[in-house]
C-alpha cells in the first residue's frame, strides 16, 4: 500500500501542488487586506446574491450559508448561468478568478440594467468583470499558474467570511499548516468512488470538494449535504466507497455509512483547513492516474464563448409569479429557525483528531 506524506520536493512539484501549499501565507494576507476593503463589500443587512460558475459557485453556497446563519440577512447562491432575474435583491457578488468567464459577465449585465449595484471578487485587476463593476476586490497575490482552482477560491471565501461572519483567518491558516502536514488520507487510491458530506458552510465546501477531485483526477466523486445522504445515496455506497466529511459527522450517520463497508474520513475541525486536505488527495491520485492536475482534460482557465453562444434568454425567466416580499421571507425564514430549535437534539459528533485513524471503515 501506499503511504501519502504533504512532502514534495520543489523541483518536482506540479504548479497545482505549488500553490496548495502556499494557502496558508496568502490566507495571512487576506487576512492583512480585510480591513482595507470591507467598505467594498455589500452592507451586512442586504439581501445579498452570490453568483458564480464551477468554483466560484460553490465558495459562493459556502459564503451564502455562512453569512445568512451568521447575520440572518437573506443570501442565496445561483450559477451565473441559472439566475432567477426577478428575484428581488438588494445587491450581487460576483465571483471570478478570472474576471472573463461569459455567463458571469451577462448576469453581471442583467443585474446592473435592473439597478442593483454589484460587487466582485477577481484575481485579475484588469479584465470585463472589473470593468463592469464599481468596487472590484482584487487578490491578484492569489491568482493562479494551475487551471484549477484552489488558493484563490479559499482566499475570496475567507475573506468574504471575515468580512461579514468575523471569521478567524489565522485560526484556518494554523489548522491549513496541520493539514499539509498530516496529508491525505492514507489508501485513498484504493477507492473507486469517492463521497462528500457537510453541512451548513461545509455544505457547498463538500460540492467542491467532489469538483477538485473530478477535474484533477478524473475520478467518480459525489457531494450531498450530510443528512441527505441516508435520503437516497448511500444506497450505491459499499466497500468500494470512501465518504469524506468536511465537519464531525452525525454519529448515526456515521454509524450507516461503515455497516455498508465503506470507508469513512471525517473532518474534526475547520472545514476549510480539511479542503485543503482534499487538494492534497486530489494531487495524489491525479499523479497516480498519470495525470497532470495543472491542465485536466477538457478544460480551460476560464468558459468565455463566441458571440453566436451566448444566450441566457432572459424573457424565459419574467413569466414567474413575484417572490414575496423580502420582509415577508425573512420573517418566514425567522419562523422555520425557531421551528428548527425545537427539534430533538442530535448526539454530539466525536471528531477524528488523528491522521493515522481517517480510515474508519473496511479495510483500504
Amino acid at each position: 500500500m501506499t503511504t501519502l506524506t504533504p512532502s514534495y520536493k520543489l523541483a518536482r512539484m506540479s504548479n497545482f501542488a505549488r500553490e496548495v501549499s502556499s494557502q496558508p501565507a496568502i490566507w495571512r494576507q487576506v487576512a492583512a487586506l480585510t480591513d482595507k476593503v470591507r467598505d467594498s463589500f455589500p452592507a451586512q443587512g442586504n439581501a445579498l446574491c452570490m453568483i458564480g460558475c464551477g468554483t466560484s459557485l460553490f465558495i459562493g453556497q459556502a459564503i451564502a450559508s455562512c453569512r445568512e446563519q451568521a447575520t440572518s440577512a437573506w443570501t442565496d447562491a445561483f450559477p451565473a448561468s441559472e439566475l432567477p432575474l426577478d428575484r428581488t435583491y438588494d445587491a450581487a457578488l460576483a465571483i471570478s478568478r478570472s474576471g472573463t468567464t461569459t455567463e458571469v459577465l451577462e448576469a453581471v449585465a442583467a443585474i446592473r440594467q435592473r439597478g442593483v449595484p454589484v460587487y466582485a471578487i477577481t484575481a485579475v485587476r484588469s479584465s470585463p468583470l472589473t470593468d463592469l463593476v464599481a468596487h472590484p476586490i482584487v487578490l491578484d497575490f492569489a491568482d493562479e499558474t494551475a487551471i484549477v482552482q484552489t488558493r484563490f477560491a479559499t482566499s475570496a471565501l475567507l475573506l468574504a467570511l471575515a468580512v461579514f461572519c468575523d471569521w478567524d483567518i489565522e485560526a484556518s491558516a494554523k489548522q491549513a499548516e496541520h493539514a499539509l502536514r498530516v496529508g491525505a488520507p492514507r489508501g485513498i487510491e484504493t477507492a473507486e468512488q469517492f463521497v462528500f458530506l457537510g453541512r451548513g458552510l461545509a455544505a457547498g465546501l463538500a460540492n467542491e470538494a467532489a469538483l477538485k477531485l473530478r477535474e484533477s483526477a478524473g475520478v467518480w466523486s459525489e457531494a450531498y449535504p450530510a443528512m441527505e445522504f441516508r435520503h437516497g445515496p448511500i444506497s450505491g455506497t459499499g466497500p468500494w466507497t470512501l465518504v469524506w466529511s468536511l465537519d464531525p459527522i452525525d454519529p448515526l450517520l456515521a454509524e450507516a455509512i461503515r455497516a455498508t463497508g465503506a470507508t469513512l474520513v471525517s473532518g474534526g475541525g475547520d472545514p476549510i483547513a480539511e479542503l485543503v486536505r482534499v487538494h492534497l488527495a486530489a494531487d495524489h491520485l491525479a499523479k497516480a492516474r498519470g495525470l497532470m492536475p495543472d491542465t485536466p482534460r477538457h478544460l480551460t482557465r476560464s468558459v468565455v464563448l463566441p458571440p453566436a453562444h451566448v444566450s441566457r434568454e432572459v424573457s424565459s425567466r419574467r413569466g414567474r409569479p413575484a417572490p414575496a416580499s423580502r420582509e415577508g421571507a425573512r420573517v418566514g425564514r425567522a419562523t422555520l429557525r425557531s421551528l428548527s430549535e425545537q427539534r430533538l437534539p442530535v448526539a454530539a459528533s466525536v471528531p477524528d483528531s488523528t491522521p493515522d485513524s481517517d480510515l474508519q471503515g473496511g479495510e483500504k
